[in-house]
């Protein structure tokens, strides 16, 4: 599936909802969902700075494709992380790069996260983005 495909069906999932408590919720759902990172990639290399909370992301190649892994120490915070890996992970570097994060907005995220949350997200975003940078000049 595209990212783009993956990014309209959590919108359109997040459409579901009429409040942002009941979003918040499946954020959270979503962030025990999430498939955790290995012990030992929780290091400092892989910490998102810029985040309230501690937020690590992995990636690694397999074939032309990027998988990344990730965890948090915050339930909100780690729900988010997940939408992203959701949307961004098992896709070519190019892709990735090249992806728009409109979906975000059209969430409504950013808008309803403190200020600090907001700033995170927009770290994690950038940390995805140099991981498939970093990949797709190794070529």
């Amino acid at each position: 599936m595209k990212i783009k495909e993956i990014q309209d069906e959590i919108v359109d999932e997040f459409s579901l909802f009429e409040d942002w408590m009941q979003r918040y919720e499946y954020i959270i759902d979503l962030g025990k969902a999430l498939p955790l990172i290995d012990e030992q990639y929780k290091t400092d290399d892989n910490i998102i700075k810029g985040c309230q909370s501690k937020v690590w992301v992995h990636a690694e190649q397999n074939d032309d494709k990027i998988i990344f892994t990730a965890d948090s120490d915050a339930i909100l915070t780690k729900g988010i992380i997940a939408i992203l890996i959701r949307a961004f992970s098992n896709q070519k570097a190019i892709d990735i790069l090249e992806a728009k994060t409109d979906f975000i907005d059209e969430i409504g995220l950013k808008e309803h996260l403190s200020p600090t949350r907001a700033n995170g997200l927009v770290s994690m975003v950038k940390k995805i983005k140099m991981y498939a940078l970093a990949y797709n000049s190794k070529g």
